[in-house]
């Protein structure tokens, strides 16, 4: 096993053991709860929801914190897709629907690479983590993600205390 393979398992294997208590707890905007057949995990992120700053990205970042990433909002669903123009560290790209449901995933997008990722029609969010993050943790296309921004009334997995579906 790599060194890299290596510290994104542990990274991995710390962010599910320390999600225990996620089910229980509120949602709150600097982060984002995912759940699967694979179990739970919970990263920080940096929310980007401005043209500005979803065109900036994590541009010129030389790292990303382990449980860390960025989430991607849009305004309405939308016909999303990325590069890598600028980007220095390898990426995965989960796309989300307006449900909260993860849609499509790019894993390992290459630094600096301005081939056209697309993900899809009907997305709402995007949430870029590190590159290989996604595959050491299990997170697959089906996979529910959780944050306040998405409306908790039509949400898969809405917040504690909101209304279910």
């Amino acid at each position: 096993m790599t060194r890299r393979a290596l510290s994104l398992l542990t990274a991995a294997l710390l962010a599910v053991l320390a999600l225990a208590p996620v089910a229980r707890a509120e949602c709150a905007p600097e982060r984002v709860d995912l759940r699967g057949d694979w179990g739970q995990a919970r990263f920080s992120v940096e929310v980007v929801d401005t043209p500005e700053s979803r065109a900036q990205g994590l541009m010129f970042r030389e790292s990303l914190p382990r449980s860390a990433g960025m989430l991607f909002i849009y305004e309405a669903p939308t016909r999303a897709s990325f590069w890598m123009r600028n980007t220095l560290i390898p990426l995965d790209m989960l796309f989300v629907d307006p449900t909260g449901i993860v849609t499509h995933i790019h894993h390992e997008a290459r630094p600096l690479d301005e081939t056209p990722i697309p993900g899809g029609d009907n997305v709402l969010m995007v949430l870029e983590v590190n590159g290989g993050m996604a595959r050491a943790i299990g997170i697959e296309v089906g996979s529910e993600l959780r944050h306040p921004r998405l409306d908790q009334a039509t949400a898969s997995w809405p917040c504690e205390g909101s209304a279910p579906n």
